[in-house]
């Protein structure tokens, strides 16, 4: 395992261990709302000061971007992007699918990348040239060859509804094709699982850089596409993203670049 990828699993299973305690004892989780139907407990914030503590230990001069503390100054050539609780409302409700999301950069590349399920125990590594693991196995994106019974997963502009309408043209061309849609709440693990070939694709607007950062390498790495909704190859920050096999994401493409 690359030592930097090491540092960050050491980190997301530190705040896996975290949010797992919160889960248990959801009585006094201090919710604050951050925007329209967007939340943030103390958890998340607790597990993100975690992450970066761990990091830092072993990389002090590095430089963060995370969800809950913003923008952490270093060295621009080597910049972790967190998001250390992806998937707070289910955290919140109870419904036990939310993860961690670690991402590194490196001179503008993603190159390290981590996705943990602390309920599953499922561990989702990546690096750049070197493969996807899930629990330190190969893994690879589905073979799908078109939209036809395949399993795709997606979001609901939740945090803009005035944008419903159009988002419900393209889904409703999508569906018309596929076999069935997923709305799970964690875009990290959408992605992982596209990743892991249990979801042939997913799509997504509204979305920011911790949304997605580990996951689309995560994807690159077992043999998938992510681009922006117009195909573009770098959608990390577009606010959008596409992915799945080169297929899939060809055929979901086509419906969403209008």
């Amino acid at each position: 395992m690359h030592p930097m990828l090491n540092i960050a699993v050491r980190a997301a299973r530190s705040a896996g261990n975290v949010i797992a305690r919160g889960f248990e004892n959801r009585s006094d989780l201090m919710t604050e709302k951050k925007g329209e139907n967007d939340f943030v407990t103390k958890i998340d914030k607790e597990a993100e000061q975690e992450i970066i503590s761990k990091i830092q230990q072993s990389y002090p001069d590095h430089s963060f971007e995370g969800e809950e503390g913003g923008v952490i100054k270093g060295d621009e050539d080597f910049k972790w992007i967190i998001d250390p609780l992806d998937g707070t409302t289910n955290f919140i409700k109870g419904i036990p699918h939310f993860a961690v999301s670690i991402a590194l950069l490196h001179k503008n590349r993603l190159d390290q990348a981590v996705v943990f399920d602390p309920i599953r125990g499922e561990l989702f590594t990546a690096s750049r040239g070197a493969g996807a693991q899930l629990n330190g196995f190969r893994i690879r994106t589905g073979t799908a060859r078109d939209l036809r019974s395949t399993v795709l997963a997606t979001a609901f502009p939740f945090k803009a509804k005035e944008s419903a309408p159009q988002y419900m043209q393209s889904f409703n061309k999508i569906f018309s094709e596929c076999g069935d849609v997923r709305r799970c709440g964690s875009a990290a693990l959408d992605l992982a699982y596209v990743a892991a070939g249990r979801y042939d694709g997913y799509w997504e607007r509204g979305i920011k850089a911790w949304d997605v950062a580990a996951g689309e390498l995560l994807v690159r790495e077992s043999g998938g596409l992510a681009t922006d909704f117009k195909g573009g190859n770098d959608p990390l920050y577009a606010g959008e993203i596409v992915a799945g096999n080169p297929r899939v994401v060809q055929s979901l493409v086509k419906h969403l670049k209008n």
